[in-house]
Parts: C-alpha cells; structure tokens; sequence
C-alpha cells in the first residue's frame, strides 16, 4: 500500500552522433542572457502595488498607535494608583 511506485525506463535509443562540424563553419555567437530579468509595471499592477503599500502602512500605523495607546493608559493608571496609596499612607500617619 505504501510502498513508491516508479515509472517505466525509457527505452528510447541513445541518439546516433552527428558528422563533424566543416572548419569553414563557425559557431553561431552565444548572446549572454541580461543578469537581471527586466521587470515591465503595467497600470493596473502598478495600481495594485500602490494599494498593497497603503494597506501595509496602516496596518503598521494602527499597530504602533494601539501599542502607544496602551503604554499612555498603564503610565495613567500607575500614577492613579501612586496617587491612591500616597493618599491612603498619608491618612493612616495622621490617624496616629
């Protein structure tokens, strides 16, 4: 059930080996390939790259808001609490 199962061997014969190329002939030159493919922006992908950039943008701007957001509101509630226990250690050192 789980054992591999293979092709067939191709049992096509090996090509036969051509005549030699004449000296009077020569090779046709070989034209490098370019290094880097060359990258055409049509409209419509360029419309959609611009949207894939601004969605990335808010994303990440809502991300780093909700994160300041949040440091503002613990720095808010720590100093409440300071304010609390200040206020609860000044009471109890004037009720001695």
């Amino acid at each position: 059930m789980f054992t591999p199962k293979y092709p067939t061997p191709d049992t096509a014969p090996a090509p036969a080996q051509s005549a030699p190329v004449p000296a009077a002939t020569a090779p046709a030159p070989v034209v490098p390939a370019p290094a880097r493919p060359v990258v055409q922006l049509t409209p419509g992908s360029a419309l959609a790259l611009a949207a894939g950039g601004g969605a990335v943008v808010l994303v990440v701007g809502a991300v780093l808001v909700s994160l300041l957001l949040a440091v503002a509101i613990t720095g808010v509630s720590v100093a409440v609490c300071a304010v609390v226990l200040r206020s609860l250690v000044k009471d109890l050192n004037n009720h001695r």
